[in-house]
Parts: structure tokens; C-alpha cells; sequence
């Protein structure tokens, strides 16, 4: 099991669902709604779209049940001052992976969402780097993306985390991967 991100600037603050957040699980999961029904947020993945409260809880309850199965490792990217969440990343794990791609090896899979209001910022071009170091630290040996190709911000925050371009994934996505 991976161990737990905790990162912190002056501004942001990256951490796993923690004891004291049962206590703003009502608040959790109206940020993440807000995350996962946002238009501009889910343009290239509208599959991610979540359409209710009882959604964004049930997908809540799931992600800390897989977390501590090994199976996603759900982090949270809060605002510090406005002690929000604005982003999520998930990393996939090679058993989920298999569950719904067919390709030839299976890393680690890294998705992450930000807020409308969040995008453009850099906030993911400022933290994904150190999170995929701190993942490659604990021994993971790649970490794979899926992204669309015409996603251009996802395709640069993921190159500035040195992620390659592997090959086409499917008609509309590439995969990216490093190591």
C-alpha cells in the first residue's frame, strides 16, 4: 500500500481523506460535487460528470473504501484560505487499470480535476511534479495518463511533469507515461 501525500504550500495543501474530514464530510462532498458536475471541468470527460449530492457521497464513501483497499489513492487539493477542495488526484492502480483498458502493461494511471474557477492558475503544473516524484520515491516504476488530444493545458501540465507521449490510446485519447 502507497503511503499517504501530504504537501503543503503557502497557498495549497494535498492530503488523503483524514479522521478530522468525517467531520466536513457534508462540505467534502459538496466540493466535489462542485469539481465533478463543472462544465468547463469535465469538457474532455464528460463520463466523469456526477449529477447529484448523493452522487458525490456515494463516490466520496467509495473512494476512501478503494484507498484503503489499495485500489485508488484519492488525494484532495484544498485551498487553504478558502479551507476548500479544489482539485482532486487520483491514482489507479494496476488491478483497476486491468479492469477497463486493454493494453499491453499496466502502471499506475494518474487522473486530476480542478474547480472552473481553479483552471488556468498552474495549480497542477505546480503540484503535479512533486506528487509524481514523491509516488516514483515509494517505488512505483511508471505512472500512466490518459488524456484527450485536444485537451492542450492537461498535455502540458503532464510533459512538465515528465510525462512522454507513449502512442494513441483511442480514437480521441493519447497515452503519456513516466518513469
Amino acid at each position: 500500500m502507497l503511503k499517504p501525500i501530504f504537501l503543503e504550500n503557502d497557498k495549497l495543501l494535498i492530503h488523503p481523506f483524514r479522521p478530522e474530514d468525517l467531520q466536513r464530510f457534508e462540505q467534502l462532498t459538496q466540493d466535489i460535487f462542485s469539481i465533478l458536475s463543472d462544465d468547463h471541468t469535465l469538457k474532455f470527460i464528460p463520463g466523469k460528470r456526477l449529477h447529484s449530492l448523493e452522487e458525490a457521497a456515494a463516490f466520496l464513501k467509495t473512494m476512501v473504501i478503494n484507498y484503503h483497499a489499495g485500489l485508488n489513492y484519492i488525494h484532495f487539493i484544498t485551498d487553504k484560505q478558502l479551507n476548500k477542495v479544489v482539485g482532486i488526484i487520483d491514482l489507479i492502480s494496476p488491478t483497476v487499470a486491468k479492469a477497463h483498458y486493454q493494453i499491453d502493461h499496466y502502471p499506475f494511471f494518474i487522473e486530476f480535476y480542478l474547480s472552473g474557477f481553479a483552471s488556468g492558475c498552474y495549480i497542477m503544473t505546480e503540484i503535479l511534479p512533486a506528487v509524481i516524484d514523491n509516488l516514483l520515491r515509494q517505488g512505483i516504476p511508471s505512472i500512466g495518463a490518459v488524456v484527450n488530444r485536444k485537451n492542450i493545458a492537461a498535455r502540458k501540465v503532464l510533459e512538465r511533469a515528465q510525462f512522454t507521449y507513449k502512442e494513441p490510446f483511442d480514437a480521441v485519447q493519447d497515452f503519456y507515461e513516466t518513469t
